[in-house]
């Protein structure tokens, strides 16, 4: 990869998290191997990284080289299209990571930088874009949020002590990452049981303070447990409380009568189906699907084979007791032939903690 590619790259991770449904792109205007203009995507209805970085360039972008982490757009959405801008600025070269996998775009914009005259480049940076870009890639294709399972276990596999009590499993470094983690993510799911236990803010709170942009809280809570005054109900983000067709007609006013919004979807088994969920998710423009618990809802997801990425923090305790609750329930593999496997492992340490990050394998 370039280092103007590399530039591009760590400039659209400024972008992760904060442009949803647009995808996160960093752009470099480079004259005469030197850099004269850069920029990522802004918030919608902001431009586009393309955009910003001409604009910065000036008439120094006449005759000059665009790296792009992606393909420019060239439909009109709430922003005109990006290939005008650059054809407009005189661009000489544009060098793009990858093609953009929304049916709208999808080679439209290289054909239309080509039929401007402007040389293409295509593939340098491709696999790091790639995966920079998972999420929007994957609702792009599918309809679909791309879907985290995270979650903190001690070396014995127990997410909490015997009573309960789960505070804290991971270390106070690993705590700080999860609120990092928070902030590039759309939205973040959890059971009515973590709910009921833990009673959870939910929120991004990097460094102690609220994140501007908050994911939206989603809780699955089939029967109607929650209570009207759980943490999770307050005005500090947007909250979705999705819940089955049997749960009470009182509860329900008493979560509406929150600000909450509640939704009914059917069912799959005794709990709501994952895969509703994810459509009307998908619907609404979210990208990315943080599942932070309990067992039950993650185990939901992994046994329809629905979780694209795993982070798994491994503290170094021993909790011991056998009737511990652990990160994983449901149906589960019976024979470790079935075991889900995890591949492009990554370790990392987060103080005392050891954070694993893998996505599933298909056997």
């Amino acid at each position: 990869m370039t280092p103007h590619m590399a530039r591009a790259l760590r400039l659209a991770a400024h972008a992760l998290g904060a442009v949803s449904p647009n995808p996160a792109v960093g752009a470099v205007v480079v004259r005469d191997g030197r850099i004269v203009g850069e920029g990522w995507t802004q918030p919608p209805p902001g431009p586009h990284a393309e955009v910003v970085a001409l604009a910065a360039a000036g008439p120094q972008a006449r005759g000059a080289e665009l790296y792009v982490t992606l393909e420019p757009c060239s439909h009109q959405g709430r922003t005109p299209p990006c290939v005008e801008g650059i054809v407009a600025a005189g661009t000489a070269r544009v060098h793009m990571a990858m093609i953009d996998p929304d049916p709208r775009v999808s080679g439209r914009g290289r054909a239309a930088l080509e039929a401007a005259g402007i040389a293409i480049s295509l593939g340098d940076g491709e696999a790091e874009s790639r995966r920079l870009l998972e999420a929007y890639v994957k609702q792009r294709q599918t309809g679909l949020p791309f879907v985290i399972a995270k979650f903190a276990a001690s070396l014995d596999g127990r997410i909490a002590a015997a009573s309960g009590d789960s505070r804290w499993v991971s270390s106070e470094q690993s705590r700080a990452w999860a609120h990092r983690l928070r902030t590039k993510i759309d939205a973040i799911a959890v059971g009515s049981d973590t709910v009921i236990v833990d009673n959870p803010l939910l929120t991004a709170r990097p460094g102690g303070r609220s994140a501007k942009r908050q994911p939206l809280r989603v809780v699955l809570d089939t029967r109607g447990r929650i209570p009207a005054s759980a943490n999770i109900l307050n005005r500090d983000a947007q909250t979705l409380v999705v819940t089955g067709p049997g749960s009470p007609p009182d509860w329900r006013r008493q979560i509406e009568a929150t600000g909450a919004e509640l939704l009914e979807l059917p069912l799959d088994g005794e709990h709501i189906d994952p895969r509703a969920l994810l459509a009307e998710l998908g619907s609404r423009g979210v990208l990315s699907l943080l599942l932070e618990g309990g067992g039950r809802l993650l185990g939901g997801f992994f046994d329809r084979g629905l979780v694209g990425k795993v982070h798994a923090i491994v503290s170094p305790m021993i909790i011991g007791a056998g009737n511990a609750a652990t990160p994983v329930h449901g149906r589960g593999a019976g024979t470790m032939a079935e075991a889900l496997l995890l591949g492009d492992v990554s370790l990392r340490r987060l103080g005392p903690d050891i954070l694993v990050t893998g996505y599933p394998k298909t056997r």
